[in-house]
């Protein structure tokens, strides 16, 4: 059977101050649809896979978030993290409790806090996907075919396509963040696709790596042999904390002889940062964008205007600026220095302490 595992317990610390250690950003609605982020995750593979067959892994303080915000999906389908491990140690959890209800699952692990706009296309990559891994020993992730010489993202660089798969190609490499020459570079060539951390394999082809590329993490959770039963939370509160923090992209993808890119055109966007949220809104004829309050703007441009609460934000001469506002902060800062977020939060946190961040 077809599972999918959607990874929410992330902090999303480049979206501050919206974005909270209390509630990050999968579980807001940045689009005022009524639907946030994760909602908006799954709904969006609901018609291929159920929700009794979709686990949710979360920090286990967001769990009565993800509980109230998805009633539909199964209390035991809720995997809670004891401790930030970033994605490899998340995957292999969600791994072997898949594995343990079904050994010949199939299965998609998808961000909760990604923007897709071509929903239909989405849905029949994600199948034709899962086709894929179904036929054989392989690793898949979807790659999305640039559009301009990114530097934010990672890279996937494409060998020949195969002849039965159409969209289907081995991966050559993958490349960090470029910086902009590089980046121009790639895309040039037309080898290199973004990488989009969204993944298939069978539950016990991805296992298999694990066992091979990660042993020592393998052997950490085979510590646990209550998967999918009443003592997994008690084993993996003991077990999680002392898997190392890495990435499945350094621990396994990288390493991996068996890893397949699909390249997919998804209208895709990793909602990364007040810049990608300003990208993919709509804009008035000055490119700036308002979220959740009213602007008067005189000689302002390319900004984003956003608040929590109903208010009249005034601003004259900002271009390429963040003005966002919450009940107990307010953000200005220039789109360029954007990346300087994650660093703001932490004197924050070190000036006023954690109820600010």
């Amino acid at each position: 059977m077809r599972y999918c595992v959607i990874m929410c317990g992330g902090v999303g610390s480049r979206f501050w101050p919206f974005s909270r250690e209390s509630k990050p950003k999968q579980f807001l609605d940045f689009f005022g649809t009524g639907r946030s982020l994760l909602q908006m995750t799954v709904d969006r593979v609901r018609d291929i896979v159920p929700a009794e067959r979709i686990v949710l892994v979360t920090n286990a303080a967001y769990a009565d978030i993800v509980r109230e915000q998805l009633p539909g999906v199964p209390e035991a389908n809720i995997l809670c993290e004891p401790a930030r491990r970033n994605t490899a140690p998340c995957i292999l959890w969600a791994a072997r409790h898949i594995h343990a209800l079904d050994p010949e699952a199939s299965m998609a692990v998808l961000p909760a806090d990604h923007l897709i706009l071509r929903e239909e296309e989405f849905r029949k990559d994600l199948r034709e996907g899962f086709d894929f891994v179904e036929a054989g020993d392989h690793l898949l992730t979807m790659g999305i075919r640039p559009t301009y010489p990114a530097t934010g993202y990672g890279y996937i660089q494409c060998g020949p396509l195969l002849e039965s798969w159409p969209g289907i190609c081995k991966v050559k490499t993958f490349a960090e963040k470029p910086d902009r020459r590089m980046a121009e570079t790639f895309l040039a060539t037309g080898e290199f696709l973004w990488n989009a951390g969204i993944f298939l394999w069978s539950a016990r082809s991805i296992l298999a790596a694990y066992d091979t590329l990660a042993p020592d993490m393998a052997s950490l959770f085979a510590g646990c042999d209550t998967y999918a039963s009443a003592g997994e939370s008690a084993d993996m509160a003991r077990i999680f904390p002392a898997a190392e923090s890495i990435s499945v992209d350094y621990c396994i993808m990288e390493k991996a002889r068996n890893v397949y890119v699909k390249g997919v055109d998804i209208g895709w966007s990793d909602l990364g940062s007040w810049h990608a949220l300003h990208d993919v809104s709509p804009k008035t004829s000055e490119r700036n964008v308002t979220q959740g309050c009213r602007v008067l703007a005189r000689g302002c441009e390319g900004s984003v205007f956003a608040s929590e609460e109903d208010k009249v934000i005034v601003a004259y001469g900002l271009k390429d600026y963040i003005v966002a506002d919450t009940p107990t902060a307010l953000m200005i800062c220039p789109m360029e220095k954007e990346q300087d977020i994650k660093g703001i939060v932490n004197e924050v946190r070190n000036l006023c302490g954690p109820d600010f961040v």
